[in-house]
């Protein structure tokens, strides 16, 4: 029996200091004095918010069947992003059956091949494609993970980024990665500062657990090779997307020259399996990250997945909540998940999205058991006011 057609699409914008991890008071961990690329520009130096990190707003996209189900999900974009998928991309889903995922993939980014690619299109095509997933696992009554193929793990184990992985230890996650603080720009000071604080992070953890350095494209080559050097007196796991996403010679050199035993991981800021295959076969990384609401939605994630698999690369989504964690638990070569701490101080644990999102699963004790509720499993709060900028006919 063939799947429903799709009647409509609706792209909505939500800013409410929630959906949107970027979108976050003054005050919170995520936003206090984070080593960025613009951090060589001190009046944006103090808060990624300054230089407008937090300006697009969250894109929440709903897909509505002929039978009037709705599937939606949610990424960063805003208002921008809601124009491409009213204006655009709503064509190639409005009229087609539910289940035609590849089909309207291709059409959507090869239409839109002459002014996107990566970056804002990229997170409207991902955006889409979720909550096409979604709307195919209510139709059908399944779990997005069972439509993938079905569960190779029991449950989910993570590791916590945030500023207290001492904090996460006793939470009982597997590892913690930090925000590195200080950028090339402040010089030997800020270079003695990033040692000083993964030192008293060990001292605090123990050799026992996993300490990472998340570096968000803020380094230069040199830089990043001699905080690797100087990291691992420190047992620093990896040291993760220390250059710009396409300095893929970079992240090649940075690869090769990093100490034994430290690992080099990047992708959360690259997209599509073209992107990824340069990343792999130039050796620039040891686990991808791609993120599944920017990279290109699952329809690419499987691709990509597939291809660091056949290559022996791991793949460890970056943060998305419930839309990496119904695929990571598919995979064999993502063997564990990473989860966004999302309280101010990094002191406990809360849901990724929330308040824009309800029953959002978070880890107990470092581990999750995935809900086998229809689709991803989450429901929009009705409480959280949308606004559609740009319907279309």
């Amino acid at each position: 029996m063939a799947d429903p057609i799709i009647r409509q699409v609706r792209a909505f914008v939500f800013k409410g200091g929630g959906g949107d991890y970027h979108d976050q008071r003054p005050g919170h961990w995520i936003d206090d004095h984070i080593a960025t690329p613009m951090a060589k520009y001190p009046e944006y130096r103090q808060s990624r918010q300054s230089f407008g990190l937090n300006v697009l707003g969250t894109l929440v996209v709903e897909i509505e069947a002929e039978n009037g189900v709705v599937g939606f999900a949610v990424t960063t974009g805003g208002e921008p992003a809601a124009w491409i998928v009213e204006s655009h991309l709503a064509r190639f889903l409005e009229g087609a059956h539910v289940g035609e995922i590849e089909r309207i993939w291709d059409q959507m980014y090869l239409s839109t091949l002459f002014y996107g690619r990566k970056g804002l299109v990229l997170n409207a095509i991902s955006c889409v494609d979720l909550a096409l997933w979604d709307l195919l696992g209510k139709l059908r009554q399944e779990p997005v993970y069972q439509l993938l193929g079905g569960a190779v793990q029991q449950e989910l184990v993570f590791y916590a980024t945030g500023s207290r992985p001492d904090l996460a230890k006793q939470m009982g996650f597997i590892g913690g990665k930090l925000p590195l603080r200080h950028s090339p720009a402040e010089g030997e000071e800020g270079m003695r500062k990033n040692l000083a604080l993964l030192a008293d992070m060990r001292s605090r953890t123990g050799n026992d657990f996993w300490l990472m350095y998340d570096c968000w494209m803020s380094l230069d080559l040199d830089y990043a090779i001699r905080l690797a050097r100087e990291a691992s007196q420190y047992s620093l796991r990896w040291i993760e997307e220390a250059l710009p996403p396409d300095d893929y010679w970079g992240y090649a050199e940075l690869k090769r020259n990093a100490p034994r035993g430290m690992l080099v991981t990047t992708g959360e800021h690259e997209a599509t399996r073209w992107g990824f295959r340069l990343l792999l076969e130039m050796g620039c990384a040891d686990i991808l990250q791609p993120d599944v609401g920017w990279c290109g939605g699952i329809t690419e994630l499987i691709k990509i997945a597939d291809l660091a698999d056949s290559r022996g690369v791991l793949v460890v989504p970056h943060g998305s909540s419930v839309y990496s964690y119904h695929f990571v638990l598919t995979r064999h070569n993502s063997p564990f998940s990473e989860f966004l701490m999302m309280a101010p101080q990094a002191d406990r644990v809360i849901p990724m999205f929330a308040p824009l999102l309800l029953n959002e699963p978070v880890p107990v004790n470092g581990r999750m058991k995935v809900p086998d509720a229809p689709g991803f499993g989450v429901r929009l709060n009705p409480e959280c006011k949308l606004h559609r900028p740009y319907p279309h006919p």
